[in-house]
């Protein structure tokens, strides 16, 4: 069993019901994307000025912190609502489920491709997993923030579910294309077996938490424990080492973009989307019922994934 929050999409202040509503939740996102960037450029800024490492860590993290807290502001004063999708206390809960749920995931990836033949495993030298922690939680917190929180809920909220799904899909898979070795195929992929399935979990606990949790594990394994390339890019240290088998088929090992663009992963992120918008759809009829509208509150509900 899983406790669901009703998904809040705001029915207040800016998101008010009436004319253009649409049009004034486009803005809003526009707004409130242009917020969170802003903060979290803290450390770009900072990396621009060869700031020392340990100060780096530092403002990374407030600026993770301080970001979450301005989504959170632009919640409650500009959409006037409680900031259900963020509550801590489901926190702990939702992040370990989110975890155990990504971990597994990539590791039946991983299993499917050596099973297919096409990926390479050899035994790693493990130096740094503190950082890999660290920055897989982060990117997972940030992208979440980003294209779930803001972009998707918004999408919801002008248009429907079922659009919000596809755009925000397509634009998380669109947003990869400048990373090494990318491709449309790449990105599609990604769209496909990330951009739909972690919305999904969104959607079924009314809570960003167990996104995050999918989103960072999926990436800790992928670079982490198995030393594949994450969305293209090649990280330094891992448990084992692994790479496409030489001359085996591009489809079904990811080729140089990494096991994210294989056909393993589509399929099996595809599968689990299939399966968390089932148990979503009962956790939340209303937001199909109704098309864009959506509940202003969140009350404690019961769900089985």
């Amino acid at each position: 069993m899983i406790e669901t929050t009703e998904l809040a999409l705001g029915d207040a202040g800016v998101l008010a019901p009436g004319r253009w509503r649409w049009l004034r939740t486009l803005g809003w996102t526009v707004v409130m994307l242009a917020a969170m960037v802003a903060v979290l450029a803290m450390q770009a800024v900072a990396r621009k000025f060869a700031v020392p490492h340990p100060a780096l860590v530092t403002i990374a993290l407030t600026s993770l912190v301080l970001a979450y807290a301005a989504y959170y502001a632009l919640v409650r004063f500009g959409e006037r609502r409680r900031v259900t999708e963020i509550a801590l206390a489901a926190l702990p809960r939702d992040l370990g489920i989110g975890v155990l749920i990504g971990l597994g995931m990539f590791t039946l990836v991983f299993a499917s491709l050596r099973g297919l033949g096409v990926y390479t495993l050899a035994p790693g030298q493990w130096t740094d997993w503190v950082h890999d922690v660290r920055e897989t939680l982060a990117t997972g917190l940030v992208e979440e923030l980003l294209m779930r929180l803001v972009l998707f809920r918004l999408l919801i909220r002008a248009f429907g579910v079922w659009p919000a799904l596809i755009v925000s899909a397509l634009f998380f898979g669109g947003a990869h294309l400048a990373n090494p070795n990318s491709s449309y195929v790449a990105a599609l992929a990604i769209a496909v077996e990330a951009g739909l399935m972690l919305a999904a979990f969104y959607l079924l606990t009314g809570r960003i938490w167990m996104s995050v949790g999918v989103h960072a594990a999926w990436n800790f394994a992928q670079g982490a424990i198995f030393g594949a390339r994450v969305s293209g890019q090649a990280g330094t240290g891992s448990l084992f080492v692994s790479a496409p088998v030489p001359g085996s088929s591009v489809a079904l090992s990811g080729g140089a973009f990494g096991p994210e663009a294989s056909l393993p992963a589509v399929v099996i992120g595809l599968a689990i989307f299939l399966i968390v918008l089932r148990a979503a759809r009962r956790a939340q009829p209303g937001l199909w019922e109704s098309g864009a509208a959506g509940p202003e509150r969140g009350q404690p509900v019961e769900a089985t994934a």
